[in-house]
């Protein structure tokens, strides 16, 4: 078993053993992948203020996000095709997320479907919601996490369009990959990747096949897929599909400060300060620049959460002290789960945790809530002066 102290020592392990096509999958932008790189990069321009002679017993990380108990400030991220990184990847990673007791978002885009997560676990998961053209749809897969006691909504709102990702297109991804020569050769190398895979529960979209109209196996879910993101999505319908599922409703992708204040209007729970990991519009602003102008915006009248760039405790650390309420791992659950599955999520949410627990002491701080922006050092200009 290799020590493992780091998020990269998960990814470099990840690399090895998952299939190209989907660790490029996770591990790349939109076209320059500017925003994929800088959603890292922006977070070391931040500094950390050490206290010193500072009783340090007694601390915890536990807290809450849109009023439920969670062990620390982070909840698992939607990610499509989880189930393709590993056999059965959503159910892991979800079981991982309750003994950890963090929350664990399904995508719609997952290959396990909502009722194969709610059959694996105890407590209740949030679900991911795409806006889709087909209406009928989209209400039964809200009937359906209603179902399945999901606790929270969380609509995704910069996806009406699908970004170009060169790598995605390059390999062909598709669920399950196509196999063509480039691919059949790269999977022989990946054994341990398709030993696991034989033993799947699904390899496919298991919320959309046999649940969307017309779409029975692989061969017609591109075709659905690729028409069937909503381009006219609006104010208007997120309130209706607020309204629709009458619970908790999180609006992610949020990166401009009238933007949230809309969100803000249509009554949402929470917003998360998000631009899809850098998968969507290359060039956008990083997540952790664009988080001060929105708190401005809104202040303490909605949670704001951050996703994209977290790769350690101390960007955890770093986005509370910022005004954060929560944050969102994507990348970082994966690496675990590509590279040991169920153990490599709670490993990842290990090292996270000791690193955010280890840095808050280091900063004279013992809970959640005495973060704030003293324990920081910002540079003066960090947000950009944009005309």
């Amino acid at each position: 078993m290799p020590v493992i102290t780091c998020i990269d020592d998960l990814k470099r392990i990840y690399k090895r053993r998952a299939p190209r096509m989907f660790y490029d999958y996770a591990e790349s932008g939109s076209w320059t992948e500017q925003t994929f790189r800088e959603n890292v990069s922006d977070f070391d321009q931040i500094r950390l203020r050490q206290r010193v002679a500072v009783d340090m017993s007694g601390r915890s990380t536990a807290t809450q996000m849109i009023g439920q108990n969670v062990a620390m400030p982070v909840a698992l991220a939607p990610v499509g095709l989880t189930g393709m990184q590993c056999a059965d990847g959503e159910i892991k990673a979800a079981r991982a997320a309750e003994k950890f007791g963090v929350p664990f978002t399904l995508s719609t885009m997952s290959i396990n479907s909502i009722e194969d997560v709610a059959e694996a676990t105890t407590k209740p998961f949030w679900f991911q919601l795409y806006t889709m053209k087909d209406t009928d749809f989209v209400s039964r897969l809200i009937q359906r996490a209603k179902d399945a006691k999901c606790s929270a909504l969380v609509i995704t709102l910069d996806l009406q369009i699908l970004g170009q990702r060169h790598k995605d297109l390059k390999n062909g991804l598709s669920a399950p990959p196509k196999l063509t020569p480039a691919t059949v050769a790269n999977l022989m190398t990946k054994w341990r990747w398709g030993i696991g895979m034989l033993g799947a529960k699904r390899r496919h979209f298991g919320n959309i096949v046999g649940h969307a109209e017309g779409v029975t196996d692989a061969a017609n879910l591109g075709a659905w897929t690729a028409e069937q993101f909503d381009p006219t999505l609006d104010w208007g319908k997120i309130a209706r599909i607020k309204e629709e599922w009458g619970g908790p409703v999180i609006l992610k992708g949020i990166l401009d400060a009238e933007d949230a204040k809309m969100a803000l209007q249509v009554g949402a729970d929470a917003i998360i300060v998000s631009n899809h990991g850098g998968r969507q519009l290359d060039g956008a602003i990083s997540s952790i620049k664009a988080l001060p102008s929105i708190l401005d915006a809104v202040g303490d009248q909605v949670e704001v959460h951050l996703d994209s760039g977290i790769r350690s405790g101390q960007d955890i650390l770093k986005a509370m002290a910022m005004g954060a309420k929560g944050t969102y791992i994507g990348r970082a659950f994966v690496y675990g789960l590509g590279a040991m599955g169920e153990q490599g999520v709670s490993t990842a949410l290990e090292v996270l945790h000791k690193e955010l627990d280890l840095s808050m002491a280091l900063c004279g701080r013992r809970r959640i809530d005495e973060l704030d922006r003293s324990v920081l050092m910002v540079p003066e200009d960090f947000a950009g002066r944009w005309q």
